[in-house]
């Protein structure tokens, strides 16, 4: 294979600093939106002691479950010896590290009270989910550091494949931490689940590859370096590929549901009568966030189109919110079955479904999370070199591709 070339981005052009000014308002106004609800209280938001969490969490979970997926792109390259897939390796664990710190921000921020978090730094429950993933994240950011250090020092470079399986189980375990924060709950009939934690890492592999090819598109057009057809061709199949992985473990964990009597009701109010939920989901969730796409990606006449590609990506990252505001808004409203088998009345809203809406704060916050994550990415394009000099078909190794 030739030698990859790699270089900063520019960074000096009016477009350059638009898009920073862009994220950098977006990134205040979601620091407005945190203070609004610390100094007010999140009784200003639509959240409740019934809904404790809200969209800053969707967007939470949407971002650090894309961190561990962006990571794979490199995992193919250094784990399992596809050299295609080398010149974005660098890229990929720069998104890995950005995606978590603008996840790792809402959820700070959505505490509340962010400065207790020195509690829960220094004070551990190990019965908790919650307390392991403080060592996940922490351990990521650190084992992804050490990746990208390994390819950046050509002295490293052969400690890059070791310290790429290390990121590779590493990513694996928090995905699986992050789906097990739900999983665990079995106070909640629509989180308590085995399921969960693997359908975590395909979706991660999933929402983490439609943000990468969206980036990847954008900054080379953007910066005017070449990107090949086989390139995008490849990364097109596997978006493909987690995209229909990620229907079929939806399609199990419901049928699953349906075939166990105790659930059928909560089925019935995620599918058909729950509001807003069944809707995320049929046009959400399936049909814009999984059905779209597939059909974007594998109908040949669309195979050459780079519109049809992205389009297909923004599918996926749609849907995927979609997916996980039904995922954890919707199981928290379904009201909880407290005491199985008996018949319960009392004056606390029992049985009854808890009413939700975001609020302009809530988005404000999960919004200026994913712009952090952005504005982080376009700041390390153009201090270090992460981007290939040209990603053209003749300039990268086609010949395994």
């Amino acid at each position: 294979m030739a030698r990859i070339h790699y270089s900063e981005i520019e960074g000096r052009s009016p477009g350059f600093y638009a898009l920073l000014g862009v994220l950098g308002a977006l990134i205040l106004a979601g620091l407005g939106g945190a203070w609004t609800m610390e100094h007010h209280g999140h009784y200003v938001t639509g959240m409740s002691n019934r809904i404790v969490w809200g969209t800053p969490h969707v967007f939470a979970f949407f971002l650090i479950v894309a961190a561990s997926g962006a990571l794979n792109v490199a995992s193919i390259a250094s784990v399992f010896g596809r050299e295609l897939y080398k010149p974005l390796a660098r890229l990929s664990g720069l998104l890995a590290l950005t995606l978590l710190a603008g996840g790792l921000a809402v959820l700070v921020l959505d505490l509340g009270r962010a400065d207790r978090l020195i509690v829960a730094m220094t004070h551990y429950n190990f019965k908790s989910i919650f307390a392991w993933n403080i060592f996940l994240y922490t351990g990521f950011f650190a084992i992804v550091g050490v990746y990208l250090w390994a390819m950046f020092e050509r002295r490293m470079n052969h400690y890059s494949k070791p310290a790429g399986l290390l990121a590779f189980f590493w990513r694996l375990i928090l995905t699986t931490g992050t789906g097990s924060i739900l999983g665990f709950l079995v106070a909640r009939e629509a989180y308590n689940s085995a399921l969960l934690a693997p359908m975590f890492i395909i979706m991660s592999f999933s929402f983490g590859l439609a943000i990468f090819i969206l980036v990847l598109m954008a900054a080379c057009r953007w910066t005017g370096r070449p990107l090949g057809d086989v390139m995008l061709a490849r990364l097109r199949n596997l978006l493909g590929v987690f995209v229909a992985a990620v229907l079929y473990f939806v399609v199990i964990h419901h049928l699953t549901n349906l075939y166990i009597a105790r659930q059928h009701d909560l089925e019935r109010f995620m599918l058909l009568d729950g509001g807003v939920y069944p809707m995320l989901f049929w046009f959400g969730q399936i049909l814009i966030g999984s059905l779209l796409p597939l059909a974007l990606v594998f109908n040949r006449a669309l195979a050459r189109s780079r519109r049809a590609i992205a389009a297909a990506a923004w599918c996926v990252i749609l849907g995927g919110l979609a997916q996980l505001y039904v995922l954890v808004i919707g199981g928290q409203a379904y009201p909880q079955l407290l005491f199985p088998g008996k018949q319960v009345s009392s004056s606390f809203f029992d049985g009854v479904v808890a009413a939700y809406a975001p609020s302009l704060p809530e988005v404000a916050l999960g919004v200026g999370g994913v712009a952090l994550a952005l504005a982080l990415t376009a700041v390390a394009l153009k201090i270090l070199p992460f981007l290939p000099r040209s990603l053209a078909d003749g300039d990268v190794d086609t010949a395994t591709a």
